[in-house]
């Protein structure tokens, strides 16, 4: 009776300390301790290093996607996205001669764009969002190849270089992007009118617009945030490679789509945090990270992925399902 009491008392800790993302957060502590007994290479100052500067970029595509999948959306071209973005920065730097500054402005100017494209998909032409991105998904894959011919565009600056590459004393440049991006989509979503009206939309949306909410142009708004930042994920992953390829991105989405349902984000609406969704990218991070380190195939991770996203859904269905049942 004491140990089942314990056990309780543990996990309303957890829970009480995390609020809705405690599963989550007992999750990653529990992965976190058998990666460090399962590889004598994982607890290292180096290698946590290096699982931080790889789920920065998911982080990142991440916290826009949290917006979406509150407001009941979903966002398929993400990875694409990432593709076009790096090869046009790469291209404005290397084919047009453009200073830094200036071709990193004018990709998020094109990454906003096309997530102001989806948002009026959705909102104004009520299409859903599957369809929209699924299409936005092949077509911004098909630009990048055109545009830079099929090849790679190799980038010997630098300057842009550091973007991706450099460090602020010991922590690398994306992952202090990151942590900063994180901590204003946090603020964003829990203190401003936007946020509340974010969670408005996914919650009940006729009952936001009887209160007043501008349902279109919230979602426009939404959008254009997850492509802005989307673009920003772009830019990095050129910059880290020295290359804008039209290959890269592959499967980018599927991470974000994964780390913010593990961080406690529902595809019903309504429910879902920046800081739960950062959770499930420590999640995914360390997973990959762990499997690599265990020598376990490309193939097998992939189905791996894919089951602890079938398991999240799983949770998230279930705690919903009971949530209904105590109402």
């Amino acid at each position: 009776m004491n140990q089942l009491e314990n056990k309780i008392s543990f996990q309303d800790r957890i829970k009480s300390f995390f609020g809705e993302k405690g599963s989550a957060a007992l999750g990653l502590i529990i992965l976190f301790v058998f990666m460090t007994f399962m590889s004598d290479r994982f607890l290292t100052f180096s290698n946590l290093l290096n699982v931080a500067r790889q789920a920065s970029i998911n982080g990142i595509i991440a916290v826009g996607m949290t917006y979406i999948i509150i407001t009941k959306g979903i966002d398929l071209s993400a990875g694409a996205l990432v593709a076009l973005t790096g090869t046009v920065a790469a291209g404005l730097i290397v084919n047009m001669g453009l200073p830094i500054i200036v071709a990193i402005i004018l990709t998020l100017v094109v990454g906003s764009l096309v997530g102001a494209f989806t948002g009026v998909m959705v909102s104004k032409q009520n299409i859903p969002p599957f369809i929209v991105t699924l299409a936005l998904m092949t077509i911004l894959r098909g630009l990048s190849f055109v545009y830079t011919s099929g090849r790679p565009i190799y980038v010997s600056n630098e300057l842009f270089r550091v973007i991706g590459r450099g460090y602020i004393g010991p922590i690398p440049i994306p992952v202090i992007i990151a942590i900063f991006i994180g901590v204003i989509g946090h603020i964003v979503l829990k203190k401003t009118k936007f946020g509340r009206h974010i969670y408005s939309v996914g919650g009940n949306e006729e009952a936001a617009r009887l209160c007043g909410v501008n349902i279109d142009k919230t979602l426009i708004y939404v959008y254009t945030s997850a492509g802005f930042l989307t673009a920003i994920s772009g830019i990095i992953l050129a910059s880290r490679f020295s290359t804008g390829s039209p290959n890269a991105g592959d499967g980018a989405e599927l991470d974000a789509i994964a780390a913010v349902i593990l961080g406690g984000t529902s595809f019903a609406g309504g429910i879902g945090s920046v800081s739960g969704t950062f959770i499930g990218v420590a999640i995914i991070g360390i997973l990959g990270n762990g499997l690599n380190l265990l020598n376990v195939s490309s193939y097998n991770q992939m189905m791996v992925k894919g089951l602890v996203i079938l398991l999240a859904v799983l949770v998230n269905n279930i705690k919903l399902k009971k949530k209904n049942i105590s109402r």
